[in-house]
């Protein structure tokens, strides 16, 4: 019996041993078989592959253009609004300056624009009734202004210091006069 078991084992293992050339012998030709088939459609997998990509990148592309100019758009609007409430807060703060600004020319006393064009409207009228009212003499002096007046001698003859004093005193004068009148 062991040698019956002997021999079974032996040709098994004839057996197997066959059967794992075989199936090595196999494996290496599909691999064979494979390899050969990738070199002949490799360049047709390729083509398609690089126009599988190209189309992929045009989508991303159009993507990021979209999301982008939507960015683009919403920076717009806020930056637009802000600018907006800037401009409405310097009109705000300008236009609170102003009002301090006259309130305190008005506790000084000073005269604003619409008071001066009142002024001069009355000083207006006043000036034609006064030639209304004195119509010879005002043709009489309009005679005496259009006149020359009468020459003077040079002040380039008097020695300097003098030359002063009397601009001086006729300055003086001139003021009292418009003082007075």
């Amino acid at each position: 019996m062991v040698k019956k078991l002997k021999s079974l084992a032996k040709t098994d293992d004839r057996e197997l041993a066959e059967a794992v050339r075989t199936s090595a012998q196999q494996i290496w030709q599909a691999g064979l078989g494979a390899f050969a088939k990738a070199q002949e459609e490799g360049g047709k997998v390729f083509a398609r592959l690089v126009k599988e990509g190209t189309d992929l990148q045009k989508r991303t592309q159009k993507l990021a253009e979209d999301k982008v100019s939507g960015a683009i758009h919403t920076v717009t609007k806020i930056t637009d609004n802000a600018s907006k409430q800037a401009s409405g807060s310097w009109d705000k703060l300008e236009q609170v300056f102003e009002d301090r600004v006259s309130r305190s020319l008005a506790s000084l006393g000073v005269p604003t624009q619409n008071d001066l064009q009142t002024l001069t409207m009355r000083v207006e009228e006043l000036s034609k009734s006064i030639s209304a009212l004195s119509g010879k003499k005002l043709a009489a002096s309009k005679k005496a202004a259009a006149k020359p007046a009468p020459k003077t001698k040079p002040e380039a003859r008097k020695p300097p210091a003098r030359a002063a004093k009397k601009s001086a005193k006729k300055t003086a004068a001139k003021k009292s006069l418009k003082l007075v009148s």
